[in-house]
């Protein structure tokens, strides 16, 4: 899902002048800007059922959620990242006028791909934990009901997990409960979780 797309290095003033005039998005970390790919049907359809149950959840309340487009500013980690979904509380801050780029996320949800699952749990995680405002952090498995959610306490994240199309996960942080079954909707039905169980 990522290539560099020059060795050269770049500040973060450079990085957002090219961004901004892209047809395609990239990410930026320490100097080098990393060119991301499409997604997968299934991909798309997870991260849409998960935008339509937290929106509706978090209608007339003060948070907002984003999807894809959404950048996300990691300060101490000079790192840019675009995450599948985006939820913040509060009052939104914003890195310039541009209102494009966000530095106060509440919530950052991940739907794991082959090519990115490694850096979604290793190098992206490790900038994530920089950011000060951040609480929860989801990754989502494609192939069966799965997720993972890491929960800031104090200076530790803590592990819990909701397996199966029956569980849910609780986000705390902002007071929502996402259904396996509807994050799931028409990517897994009973018989892929059944599958998955026996296994």
């Amino acid at each position: 899902m990522f290539a560099v797309l020059n060795p050269s290095h770049y500040s973060t003033e450079e990085y957002l002048v090219l961004e901004r005039s892209a047809s395609s998005k990239s990410e930026f970390h320490n100097g080098e800007i990393y060119a991301m790919t499409g997604a997968s049907r299934k991909h798309n359809l997870i991260t849409v059922n998960i935008a339509r149950e937290l929106s509706v959840q978090l209608k007339k309340r003060p948070c907002e959620a984003y999807m894809n487009d959404m950048r996300v500013k990691a300060v101490q980690a000079r790192s840019y990242h675009y995450p599948d979904i985006v939820v913040v509380c509060g009052t939104p801050q914003f890195e310039d006028a541009f209102v494009d780029t966000l530095l106060n996320p509440t919530v950052l949800i991940e739907v794991l791909s082959p090519s990115t699952e490694a850096y979604d749990r290793g190098g992206k995680f490790a900038h994530y934990r920089k950011i000060a405002s951040l609480q929860e952090y989801l990754l989502v498995t494609q192939d069966q009901a799965s997720i993972e959610r890491y929960v800031r306490q104090d200076e530790v994240w803590i592990l819990t997990e909701a397996l199966g199309l029956d569980a849910s996960m609780p986000l705390e942080s902002i007071d929502c409960i996402l259904s396996l079954r509807e994050v799931y909707d028409k990517v897994l039905d009973d018989e892929d979780n059944n599958n998955e169980a026996v296994t």
